[in-house]
Order: structure tokens, then sequence, then C-alpha cells
């Protein structure tokens, strides 16, 4: 992946209802959605919403086809997979950069009460 084509969808995701919408397009998947359900859901006026679609669809991150009356919207998920790629290319100079988990207060509290019992 080039330099210029990760400034651009960084660019395009660096705006809080795109960030939303391309959040949204991968949580539903493959398929997509129709805009009007993307503007119902995030509660985007259309005008505002064809904007950052077009956003989004410049920077490589979403597609979109017709069907019948409606349009859909989709992830392109290997874009995303090249981004996040791209981001840690050379991560940790080649080291496992997996951080451990992280538990909660009330996850080790409720262990220490089986252990108790």
């Amino acid at each position: 992946m080039q330099t210029s084509q990760t400034v651009k969808m960084l660019s395009a995701l660096a705006q809080e209802s795109r960030l939303s919408i391309f959040r949204m397009l991968v949580q539903q998947g493959p398929d997509g959605l129709p805009v009007g359900v993307i503007g119902e859901r995030l509660g985007i006026p259309n005008a505002t919403l064809s904007f950052h679609l077009k956003e989004l669809l410049h920077a490589g991150l979403v597609v979109s086809r017709q069907s019948g009356r409606f349009v859909y919207y989709a992830p392109v998920i290997e874009a995303m997979n090249d981004l996040i790629g791209f981001l840690t290319e050379n991560c940790c100079n080649g080291q496992s950069c997996a951080l451990p988990a992280v538990r909660s207060k009330s996850t080790t509290i409720a262990r220490s009460r089986r252990r108790a019992s």
C-alpha cells in the first residue's frame, strides 16, 4: 500500500460521522446496508450522509451498488486489512506486540469469590 492511499483512508476515517458509518458497515459485513438505513440508525440527514459516503467511497473504504431503487454501501474489508497491515508492518522491531489481557475489577472479584468457596 502506498503512503498516499493510506493518508486518504486515514483522512476519511478522521471524522466522527464517517468513522461511525464505516464501523457500522464493517459490523454489517459484505452485504452492506441501504443508504436510508444508515442515515436512520445514525441520525444523519440525507445530504450530509451523501457527502460522508462519497468521502469513504473516494478513499476506497466502501463500495456502492444499486439494487432496485435502493443504493447499498458495503465495506471493502481488504482495504481495511491493508490499512491495518500497513500501520503495523514494522511494529515493535519484529517482536510480539501482544499486550497481556487486562482483567476488569469485576472479573478479578468474581474469581476471588469462586476460589474462596
